[in-house]
């Protein structure tokens, strides 16, 4: 795809349009002059230059990767345009296109019915479902794995609702006995579950917390905000094919979140929050007189606690499903490389002397660490750290990142290794980019050279 091309089309594309609607004088104050943009755009250009190569595959660190061509071209088509989803007449067409978009995420999860839209990030499409949980069990409190992601504590804090972390096993999974403990208090109305932890990629066992959920119950979130798009693998062939169950299991939550910023190739921020019952929708009620006026259709407005957010994210998202669909041919091929490359440097990890594998990887995160002597969880930080700040720096980069792990967690995966402090960095590598695939080699052979 010639993405040069295609971002000079968006120009003529919107050109087109606005001269459509006849000649107008830009005011002056707007005015600025090419020899007065130059040197401001060459600081731009410099300061961008600290930045870390999320593109590139020798970039293994966080959760970032950049949008597909497709999405640019959406995004920035959209953007000139700099419609509001708010309201349908903020962004009549990208508003639709939204809703398009948004279908087919629910069908994906196998939702029959939904009620959704799209967030600026997943953080708040997770306060949305917790807002949701509240109003539909008050007075009760969530329950969340000890592993999930930070944010489930937080928003219980902006919610003023009690929120009650849950061990993990052995394998970063909420650990269901435990689950059930706190249950059984009669203080939870909502259970959080997690496919795709941030940490390690663990997957939470859906298909049996659900009817222990059920039988207290509680309503089911699910935040599958990182490892949402994962369920195109679910039963696929190949190496890359994941068990279905807890997949499977999804379409009977009562909400869902997922990231299209993340497996979904698109810009940040763009969010979603699905609901299967559409009914939900009462808790929003809410009335603006000078926003909800040109429909008589639900405005994304109504259902969102969000107010402004950008129609260029819609745009961005429907072009690219018009391309790469959320289906097995579609992104699942860029979700299955990923996955591949993490099985395969698992492989090369387990048969080497220098890193030891943390834990088998789930999806595309892969946890290892230094193989040191004497095994002790303060060499292991401490050889991690240097593993981290040297690969920054080396002639032949590589980028990565850690994962601090307690003394237990640790226990539970590698008994042997003594414990002389509360827990140590391990090292961690997120291979989302498919060019990992191709790439995983050379990664595995950087690391080791670093040790």
């Amino acid at each position: 795809m010639d993405l040069d091309r295609w971002l000079h089309e968006a120009t003529l594309t919107v050109r087109q349009w606005s001269d459509g609607f006849g000649p107008y004088q830009p005011h002056s104050a707007l005015d600025v002059a090419d020899e007065d943009f130059a040197p401001a755009f060459a600081e731009f250009a410099e300061r961008l230059r600290d930045n870390y190569p999320f593109f590139h595959p020798r970039y293994a660190g966080q959760m970032l990767k950049p949008p597909h061509p497709a999405a640019v071209v959406g995004y920035l088509t959209a953007m000139l345009i700099n419609p509001n989803n708010h309201a349908l007449d903020g962004g009549p067409a990208t508003a639709a296109m939204e809703r398009e978009a948004v279908a087919q995420l629910a069908a994906m999860f196998g939702f029959d019915t939904h009620l959704g839209h799209l967030t600026t990030s997943g953080t708040i499409a997770n306060l949305e479902a917790l807002f949701v949980a509240r109003e539909s069990h008050p007075g009760l409190g969530v329950a969340y794995s000890a592993e999930a992601h930070y944010t489930h504590g937080r928003m219980c804090g902006v919610l003023g609702v009690e929120g009650h972390p849950v061990p993990a096993d052995g394998s970063g999974r909420i650990d269901l006995q435990a689950l059930e403990a706190v249950l059984a208090t009669g203080r939870v109305g909502t259970v959080v579950l997690t496919t795709g932890t941030t940490g390690l990629g663990a997957v939470d066992p859906v298909h049996e917390a659900l009817p222990l959920c059920r039988r207290y119950g509680a309503r089911i979130h699910l935040d599958a905000a990182y490892g949402g798009f994962f369920t195109l693998l679910a039963g696929a062939d190949g190496p890359e094919g994941l068990p279905p169950q807890p997949w499977r299991a999804v379409a009977q939550c009562d909400s869902v979140v997922v990231d299209p910023h993340k497996h979904g190739l698109q810009p940040y921020g763009c969010g979603a929050v699905l609901f299967r019952d559409p009914d939900v929708g009462r808790f929003y009620l809410h009335d603006s007189p000078y926003t909800y006026f040109t429909s008589t259709d639900l405005h994304l407005g109504e259902i969102s606690l969000e107010c402004s957010r950008a129609g260029a994210s819609a745009a961005a998202l429907w072009l690219t499903f018009r391309l790469l669909p959320p289906t097995l041919q579609g992104l699942g091929r860029v979700l299955a490389a990923g996955r591949r490359a993490a099985l395969t440097w698992a492989e090369l990890i387990d048969g080497s002397d220098a890193l030891t594998l943390y834990q088998q990887p789930e999806l595309d995160i892969v946890g290892y660490f230094p193989a040191v002597e004497p095994a002790a969880l303060s060499a292991i930080d401490e050889a991690s750290a240097r593993v981290l700040a040297q690969g920054m720096t080396a002639p032949d980069p590589v980028f990565l990142s850690t994962l601090r792990a307690s003394a237990d967690a640790f226990a539970h995966r590698h008994p042997a290794v003594r414990r002389d402090t509360d827990g140590a960095r391990i090292l961690r590598s997120v291979l989302m980019k498919p060019e990992s695939e191709q790439h995983v080699h050379q990664l595995h052979t950087q690391v080791e050279k670093l040790l």
